[in-house]
């Protein structure tokens, strides 16, 4: 005979906690007593089909909803911490994971702080080695680095800064133009003059002329930008600094860095206004090409400002950005999603994005998995900055942008690669990867030893001990 009951304690316990209710008070109110309440909470008692009644009619609770609710977000956050490599060797079975977090959800949360603790710890000894001078004495902290935590803290999005630069775009469209609003607007007449008149500079801005001057080597795009970048320094210096100053930086450096990205923000959301880009990538399935001729962008402007379309109610898939040269520096990492790689990650030498120089301005796409087993989906090509005449120098470098598995269906790209049965398995870093077979490895992983090779060398350039 089925049964009509189930076994829902620590549930119970958090809707009687929630309510602010002793056991013998909710005993009185489903009339059964004190000590079956107590029975149900430790699972030495099943909760029947007649508690929930009595249950859904005393507290006005869907119990449905009670009854399914299996903590699943529990479940999944533990299914991907036990995924650690620091666990491999412990095999953990779905419905252990699920009694885990259903019958002892304080212990598996707990569990959890741990674990993003040792993660913390890791990328702490990580930076810690980074900022260490050749003798070993701490340098200061890295301008940049901060700046990026800055902007990854916040999702690389900010709604003040979105609504006046969307404000402005309308009232420049109806002027007319950038050059136009700059003169109807500000009395600024817009030059464009010789590299050699410029001398090393891109835009300058003469008050006393009433001139803002363009080196005439930039393409279109670039020229559109560095007006609506001069715009946003005139008209929202006050709102740049606001948000700024939010950051509360110690180091100089590190403010003026964020007052530049700042206002950069700002010049894309001009160009690229979010409700007319959000619209754009939807029906676009996010091809950066097609967007960047529809909006009269270059590809890195469109494939940068698609990491800052998380506007609550019109979000857009969270992405993660990343520019490097070809020896691998990286100039520009932006993170709007939870990627595991946002502070350290993208020198793993088998992600696509250092071996598109191979395949100049070819988009290549790549499926990922971390050795974790998250999986994402790779859109990397070259760029290039200068030029602009003969003999002018050009200076390349390569952007990629990532999403999770989850959402690369959305993507125009993922045409090419429908499936994701063989995904590239790269690194963090490898201080921070695990994968003790890499060929391609560089340093060894942070708390593993390396074996001498008197005796035998591996197919890898290190060997390590299994502790």
């Amino acid at each position: 005979m089925e049964k009509n009951w189930v076994y829902l304690g620590p549930r119970l316990r958090r809707l009687r906690r929630g309510l602010g209710l002793t056991q013998a008070e909710m005993a009185a109110d489903l009339e059964i007593s004190p000590s079956y309440i107590a029975l149900m909470e430790r699972n030495q008692r099943p909760v029947t089909a007649e508690t929930l009644l009595r249950l859904a009619k005393a507290y006005k609770i869907d119990f449905s909803d009670f009854v399914n609710d299996a903590g699943q977000d529990l479940v999944t956050r533990l299914k991907s911490a036990v995924k650690d490599p620091i666990l491999s060797d412990i095999d953990f079975g779905p419905l252990e994971i699920a009694d885990v977090a259903h019958s002892f959800p304080a212990f598996a949360e707990a569990m959890l702080r741990l674990h993003t603790a040792y993660k913390e710890e890791q990328f702490a000894l990580a930076d810690k080695r980074q900022h260490l001078s050749s003798d070993g004495r701490a340098v200061e902290a890295d301008a940049i680095a901060t700046v990026r935590s800055f902007l990854s803290a916040r999702r690389n999005f900010f709604p003040v800064l979105d609504a006046v630069s969307e404000k402005l775009s309308t009232r420049i469209s109806e002027a007319g133009g950038l050059a136009s609003y700059l003169s109807n607007q500000h009395n600024l007449r817009v030059r464009r003059l010789p590299p050699e008149v410029m001398v090393g500079s891109l835009r300058r801005l003469d008050w006393h002329r009433r001139e803002l001057l363009l080196n005439e080597a930039l393409d279109q795009s670039s020229q559109n930008f560095q007006m609506a970048l001069q715009l946003a320094y005139i008209e929202f210096e006050q709102e740049i600094q606001d948000t700024v100053d939010e950051g509360k930086f110690e180091i100089q450096n590190s403010a003026r860095l964020a007052h530049r990205a700042i206002a950069a923000y700002c010049g894309a959301a001009v160009v690229l206004p979010y409700a007319a880009f959000a619209r754009a990538v939807e029906t676009r399935r996010y091809d950066i090409d097609a967007l960047a001729r529809q909006f009269g962008t270059s590809f890195e402007q469109t494939a940068h400002r698609l990491t800052t379309l998380q506007k609550p109610g019109q979000e857009r898939i969270p992405f993660f950005f990343i520019k490097v040269d070809i020896a691998g520096n990286i100039s520009k990492r932006l993170n709007t999603g939870a990627f595991p790689f946002a502070r350290h990650g993208g020198g793993c030498p088998l992600w696509t994005v250092h071996q598109v120089f191979a395949t100049p301005r070819k988009v290549i796409t790549q499926w990922m998995e971390l050795p974790d087993g998250q999986r994402f989906f790779s859109i990397a090509r070259t760029v290039h900055s200068g030029g602009g005449g003969y003999g002018l120098p050009i200076v390349d470098r390569a952007i990629a942008i990532v999403c999770e598995a989850q959402y690369a269906d959305r993507l125009v790209y993922s045409r090419e690669h429908p499936q994701m049965d063989n995904p590239t398995p790269i690194g963090i870093a490898c201080q921070l990867c695990q994968r003790t077979g890499c060929t391609s490895r560089v340093e060894p992983p942070i708390g593993r030893q390396v074996l001498a090779d008197n005796f035998r060398r591996t197919e890898a350039p290190f060997g390590f001990s299994d502790t």
